[in-house]
C-alpha cells in the first residue's frame, strides 16, 4: 500500500495561489496583517479539500473562554515577560483569552479571585510568578474545581500539580562548564541570596560542572550577596584579592554583572583577555554591555506555551518539567 504523505502548508499554499507565510497567518487565526476575506476563504477551503489535520477552530466573536495567569508581581522588563507573551498567544491560537490578575503576593485575595473565576467560563487557572520561587498551594488547594497549573513556582507537597519551572542546576552547569572549556581554572561564582532555592540550585550546578571536570571546588571563590550591584562590585574586588584570584566570574543574573563589570575596570582588567565574565537570565542588558555578556536564556517562551497548552488540551496527568536554557555566547567569554 501506498505511504499517503502529509498535507503541508505549502501544499496549500501552492494549491491555493498565495504565499506560505499567507497560509501560516490564516491557519493560526491571525489578524496582525490584513488579509481580504476572498483570500481567507480560499485557503480555508483549500486546506479542508486537501485534508490538512492541523485545523484551528474559528473564533468567534464573543463569548470565549479564558484562562486565568494569577501572578504576585508585574515585572517591568524581565525575561519572564516572554513567559506572558507566548502564554497570551498560544491561548489564542486555541480560541482562548489569558486574562492576568497581579494579586500582589496576598493570598487571601488570590483566592476571591479565584472563587470568582469558578463561577466564569474559565478553562483553567495559572499561578505564576517572575522570579523562580517555592509558594504555599496549600492556600488554594481545594477553592476550585478548575485545573490549575504551576509557572515558575513550585511546592513540593504537592508533587501531582502539574508544574513547569526553568532547569537551573543545568543551567548553571551549561555556564560553567562552557567556562572551564573556554580555559579556565579558577572560577569564581557570585551568587544571590542563600535563602532562595534557585541560587542554590545554580549553586549546584557550578560544583557539578567543576567536579565533573577534576577541579576543586574552593569556598572562597562563591560570594553570597543580596542581588545589588554594590555587593556585587564589593564582592568582585574581594575575589581579585585572593592570593589566586579567578580567571573567570560566573554572575547569579546579568544585572549583577554592572557591579562586576565596574570593579574589573576600575582594577584595570580587561574582559576577556585578562578574566571571563558570564551571567544568567540572558536580559535585554546582555547585548548591550561592553563586550557583550555570555548568558543563559531561560527557556520561558517553552514554558509559557507549555502551561497554557496542558489546559487546552485537556491533559490530567501529573506533569512536572524542568527545562534548560540556551547558552547565548558574547564576547565577555570570547578568548
Amino acid at each position: 500500500m501506498e505511504k499517503k504523505n502529509k498535507v503541508t502548508m505549502s501544499d496549500i499554499a501552492r494549491e491555493a495561489g498565495v504565499s506560505q507565510a499567507t497560509v501560516s497567518l490564516i491557519l493560526n487565526n491571525s489578524r496582525s496583517i490584513k488579509l481580504s476575506e476572498e483570500t481567507r476563504q480560499r485557503v480555508i477551503s483549500t486546506a479542508l479539500a486537501l485534508g490538512y489535520k492541523k485545523m484551528p477552530a474559528p473564533h468567534r466573536d464573543n463569548g470565549q473562554e479564558e484562562i486565568a495567569l494569577l501572578i504576585n508581581a508585574m515585572p517591568s522588563y524581565d525575561p519572564f515577560v516572554d513567559a506572558l507573551s507566548e502564554a497570551r498567544e498560544a491561548a489564542w491560537r486555541h480560541d482562548t483569552l489569558l486574562t492576568l490578575y497581579d494579586y500582589g503576593d496576598d493570598a487571601e485575595l488570590a483566592v476571591r479571585i479565584i472563587h470568582q473565576l469558578s463561577q466564569r467560563r474559565c478553562a483553567g487557572i495559572i499561578i505564576a510568578s517572575p522570579v523562580t520561587q517555592a509558594i504555599d498551594f496549600s492556600v488554594f488547594a481545594h477553592q476550585t474545581e478548575l485545573p490549575v497549573v504551576l509557572l515558575n513556582v513550585y511546592d513540593r507537597a504537592f508533587p501531582l500539580l502539574p508544574t513547569f519551572l526553568p532547569d537551573d542546576r543545568a543551567n548553571a552547569l551549561q555556564i560553567t562548564r562552557h567556562l572551564i572549556d573556554q580555559g579556565a581554572t579558577r572560577i569564581a561564582h557570585i551568587m544571590g541570596d542563600h535563602w532562595m532555592e534557585a541560587c542554590e540550585m545554580r549553586l549546584e550546578g557550578y560544583r557539578q560542572a567543576l567536579l565533573q571536570a577534576g577541579m576543586p571546588f574552593d569556598e572562597q571563590r562563591v560570594m553570597a550577596t543580596n542581588w545589588s550591584l554594590n555587593e556585587t562590585y564589593q564582592a568582585t574586588l574581594t575575589l581579585m584579592k585572593l592570593p589566586e584570584p579567578p580567571d573567570a566570574i560566573f554572575c547569579s543574573s546579568d544585572w549583577m554583572t554592572l557591579g562586576c563589570y565596574q570593579a574589573l575596570t576600575e582594577l584595570h582588567l580587561r574582559i576577556p583577555q585578562d578574566i571571563l565574565v558570564a551571567g544568567y537570565d540572558d536580559q535585554r542588558i546582555a547585548d548591550q554591555m561592553t563586550p557583550k555578556l555570555t548568558s543563559v536564556q531561560l527557556p520561558y517562551i517553552e514554558l509559557g506555551r507549555m502551561a497554557v497548552e496542558y489546559i487546552c488540551s485537556g491533559e490530567d496527568a501529573a506533569t512536572r518539567v524542568r527545562m534548560a536554557g540556551r547558552l547565548k555566547l558574547r564576547a565577555s567569554t570570547a578568548v
